[in-house]
């Protein structure tokens, strides 16, 4: 099994993307959205971090997030958020195919893939573009025309804070409010 590297940075703001077994499309159904909106919860009660950005979609989601200060332990937070979704849905999803001995054993279940990438935001325009890609991801893939129709995003919080405009991101030409 591979090694794989990742870059820890006490305080750092990470990009992430997560994606389900088999790219189910069950992320943005009811019993999960509600599992892991109380994972998140009870996982930032014990582990605390700052949600700069999300969009959930319905086989992946990605999130950036900043850590405390004197805080790199990312893998942590995700393990325990993937764990408690999996407890509380997994039983629903599984997935008789793809449930291994490995996976039974750990009681991993058949919901999330074991990985995730994830990159160290570097600088504002290194945050800005993962924003703009985070926002930007349900009319790529073509769930919505316009970035503000899709409900399960951060971006109406982005629109309050007047860092987006409305129109950004589809159907309507305009520049967001901070950013011209």
């Amino acid at each position: 099994m591979p090694r794989y590297r990742r870059v820890r940075v006490p305080g750092g703001t990470y990009f992430f993307t997560v994606v389900t077994e088999g790219r189910q499309p069950i992320l943005t159904n009811v019993d999960v959205r509600h599992a892991l909106r109380d994972a998140i919860t009870l996982v930032r009660k014990e582990r605390p971090f700052r949600i700069e950005g999300w969009v959930l979609m319905p086989d992946h989601m990605h999130a950036i997030w900043t850590l405390p200060p004197d805080d790199a332990d990312f893998a942590d937070r995700w393990r325990r958020i993937k764990a408690h979704v999996t407890r509380q849905c997994g039983e629903r999803y599984v997935q008789p195919d793809r449930l291994t001995s490995y996976r039974a054993n750990k009681g991993h279940g058949t919901l999330w893939q074991h990985r995730y990438w994830e990159h160290l935001i570097r600088d504002e325009r290194d945050m800005r573009e993962h924003l703009d890609y985070l926002h930007g991801n349900p009319v790529k893939h073509g769930y919505a025309d316009r970035v503000r129709d899709w409900p399960w995003s951060t971006f109406r919080r982005y629109v309050r804070e007047g860092v987006y405009a409305e129109g950004w991101g589809g159907g309507e030409q305009t520049v967001d409010a901070k950013r011209e």
